[in-house]
């Protein structure tokens, strides 16, 4: 069998698929009173990170690095090990989340290790062997990759009871922000600083900010992983301050970069306008309930559903947007050189299958927007109502709704996809 690069993207999204179904089912268990066994959270949170955002993005890096490199000439396509470990690892996890397991948890995270850790040799291998040097992209997957392997040793010294009851909390913080804003933020940020001029056909506005991005974020998250293991509240805010420069210097580069184009509305460029304007909100909501903590009670009372909604601010509005973006564009082209072997008579193909992602564009971008928003007003409401108040329960199924169908829009386009061949006359 062979494992190229495209079906991690591929497999991944299914992932997030299921976990965004298995979220929304535990959105709706909340809101009516019925929640979820606890480790159902865990066994959405992982499917998502672990299974979809970590496979992606290692077959985004087995993908692009050889290419920004140079280095691909001669190189494997298949990754059937590495494709074994993910996969393996993610479903171990959540066996061993769902049956209670932590050892099954951390022997299954150290395959996700494994499997990064050979990544990383390959691509430091690879840097050496270059005979270009390594562009800004690569210096941002280098950081991100240290940043995972970082919070799943973290994760597997939690599941084994290594820290002391007393950091378990610091530990957990940790552990989240080193996947979600060290690892999968980075990486987003490094690969988009390509991909986006990419989908535009322009070159980014200015490199300069991309250096300067790279040099405010991973500097932010380190002061913010220094500010959560002794507990403290001012240097967390100084590195949620530094992390918002961080992201206003990306976000107006990607900005300046959309407007150079000519403003264009295409599905792909539309959710990458968009995940990025999320980045910020979530950025500038975690400095937010940092400061808020600094009174003791909290100023602003926060509950278990606001902090849902402000991590699903980065989840579904940066990340998953993020992720629908790339495979929106990358996907028709992928499919395109895998089944038409001619490059003359690649353009009509393409642009059949082009069609097919641009479809129903209103649709899938606006379900996906205005579904996270409207998961942040029902939020909202929770301060001034209960969650059995009918305006409440109200704007839960919308949100609910809204999600499922722009998940299940895009699913209907990949599933159209792969089952869109090329004529004969193609492959004569």
């Amino acid at each position: 069998m062979h494992v190229r690069p495209p079906l991690f993207l591929l497999t991944g999204f299914f992932w997030l698929l299921l976990s965004g179904l298995l979220g929304v089912a535990l959105f709706i268990g909340i809101m009516i009173g019925s929640p979820l066994p606890p480790q159902t959270r865990l066994v959405h949170v992982h499917a998502a990170l672990v299974g979809g955002v970590a496979q992606m993005i290692l077959g985004a890096i087995l993908a692009f690095v050889p290419t920004l490199l140079m280095t691909g000439k001669d190189r494997p396509e298949s990754h059937p090990l590495l494709y074994g470990l993910i996969n393996g690892g993610a479903v171990g996890m959540l066996i061993g989340f769902a049956a209670g397991q932590p050892q099954v948890v951390a022997a299954s995270g150290l395959l996700v290790v494994l499997a990064f850790l050979a990544v990383l040799k390959d691509g430091l291998g690879q840097a050496q062997s270059s005979l270009v040097s390594p562009p800004l992209n690569l210096w941002f997957y280098g950081v991100a990759l240290v940043a995972l392997l970082a919070g799943l040793g973290i994760g597997d010294a939690m599941a084994m009871r290594l820290f002391p009851v007393t950091l378990h909390g610091q530990a957990r913080l940790a552990h989240i922000h080193l996947n979600l804003l060290g690892f999968a933020t980075l990486a987003i940020v490094g690969t988009m600083h390509n991909l986006f001029p990419t989908v535009l056909n322009v070159p980014l506005y200015s490199q300069k900010l991309a250096r300067w991005t790279f040099a405010l974020l991973p500097a932010g998250i380190a002061l913010l992983i220094a500010g959560f293991l002794p507990g403290d509240l001012r240097i967390e805010i100084a590195a949620g301050a530094v992390i918002i420069a961080g992201a206003l210097l990306y976000g107006y580069n990607i900005a300046q970069t959309w407007i150079a184009a000519g403003r264009p509305s295409r599905i792909a460029s539309d959710h990458f306008m968009l995940a990025t304007f999320f980045l910020l909100m979530a950025a500038i909501g975690g400095l937010f309930v940092a400061i808020n903590s600094l009174w003791e009670p909290a100023y602003v009372p926060i509950g278990k559903l606001h902090l849902v909604a402000y991590t699903h601010l980065a989840l579904i509005g940066f990340v998953l947007q993020t992720v629908i973006g790339a495979l929106s564009h990358l996907l028709p082209i992928m499919l395109t050189v895998k089944r038409v072997k001619s490059h003359k008579k690649r353009g009509p193909y393409l642009e059949s299958l082009t069609g097919i992602v641009e479809q129903w564009r209103p649709l899938q971008v606006g379900t996906l927007n205005m579904g996270t928003v409207a998961l942040l007003f029902t939020a909202g409401l929770v301060w001034q109502y209960s969650l059995r108040v009918p305006a409440v329960q109200t704007a839960a199924w919308i949100s609910a709704g809204l999600l499922a169908v722009a998940l299940l829009t895009f699913g209907v386009k990949v599933v159209r996809l792969l089952r869109h061949q090329p004529s004969e006359k193609s492959n004569e």
